[in-house]
């Protein structure tokens, strides 16, 4: 049955946090509504956070999981859950409470003055550690850039987004899963709600790690933008030009019997380091977009499902057929 307010909660293996998660989150939904479900996009989880929600579902039918056969990540999971959603309303947010859920209330109010798309902006970042904070500023920076649509700079998945958007973004067919990227393609009326990022309650994150990080900033690069292939024709030239400005150089210097070293080794050896150590970066950016090409090519489901409690069948499948039609998604 549809519903105002889904939640939509991607996890695996968080089982230290999640008690306390539904805790703080049914008080934030309390005086927000009563007609909310929340939906537990898991990864096959190797502790006893599958347990959890299905005892919690038994005592609350609003508690829902979906549940896929292996391993997908989070930014499948996080479509997974969409995917299956009913609310009028649909909240993305992780279980760790760095992303507040008493934000809730100030989202759905927005929702109801008319924005489409509620995005809670960090001003601050506690609990990363240095070396994030440098690649996610950096990763922003990069992205907006070179992206040929904006996304908003201290942003996560962490938002509010309105039937319709949530429609359109079940429609696209992009394996990638960057749902900030994403939301930003679909476009809709759009507002940012800065806060104060808490540290995590508990535990490390299983999903962004350092890694983690780093593979969806790429993504997010390589997804909205072919800047890169640009520069690799601007770093070409470049290269092309700088050997040109050698020649005269090194010709002034035999000629004025500056040249010390023995008979091309100097030029030899900078130009075969210089020159390798850009066509190297070339190939790997080449070889990314091909990449990516392929994988879109293979048309592979985004995700699997093996479980799923208190969901219907008839829910939208990111374009492909239910299981009903013997197929994935």
């Amino acid at each position: 049955m549809p519903c105002l307010l889904s939640i939509v909660v991607p996890v695996y293996n968080e089982q230290q946090t999640l008690p306390r998660f539904l805790e703080t989150i049914r008080a934030a939904l309390l005086p927000v509504t009563q007609d909310y479900e929340i939906i537990f996009a898991a990864d096959p989880c190797t502790d006893g956070t599958i347990d959890l929600i299905r005892q919690e579902h038994a005592r609350d039918p609003r508690i829902k999981l979906l549940l896929f056969s292996r391993r997908f990540g989070q930014p499948a999971s996080t479509l997974g859950g969409l995917a299956y959603s009913t609310g009028q309303a649909v909240v993305v947010i992780d279980c760790d409470l760095q992303d507040p859920p008493r934000l809730i209330g100030d989202m759905v109010r927005l929702w109801r003055e008319g924005y489409k798309v509620v995005v809670p902006q960090r001003r601050s970042r506690q609990g990363e550690t240095i070396i994030k904070r440098i690649i996610a500023h950096t990763g922003y920076w990069a992205i907006n850039r070179m992206s040929t649509v904006p996304i908003p700079r201290n942003t996560g998945d962490f938002r509010l987004m309105d039937r319709r958007v949530v429609e359109e973004l079940v429609k696209l067919r992009e394996s990638h899963g960057f749902l900030r990227g994403l939301t930003s393609i679909v476009g809709f009326k759009t507002i940012l709600l800065p806060f104060e990022r808490a540290a995590r309650v508990g535990g490390q994150g299983k999903y962004n790690r350092l890694t983690g990080s780093l593979r969806i900033g790429f993504n997010g690069i390589i997804a909205f933008s072919d800047a890169l292939l640009s520069l690799m024709v601007v770093a070409g030239l470049a290269m092309a030009t700088l050997a040109l400005l050698a020649v005269p150089v090194v010709a002034y210097l035999k000629a004025k019997g500056l040249y010390m070293f023995a008979q091309g080794l100097a030029t030899t050896c900078i130009l075969m380091l210089f020159l390798g150590g850009v066509q190297l970066m070339s190939m790997g950016v080449l070889g990314a977009y091909i990449g990516r090409i392929y994988d879109e090519a293979k048309r592979r489901p985004k995700f699997i499902v093996e479980e799923s409690l208190g969901l219907s069948e008839s829910a939208p499948r990111l374009g492909q057929a239910g299981p009903q039609d013997g197929r994935d998604f």
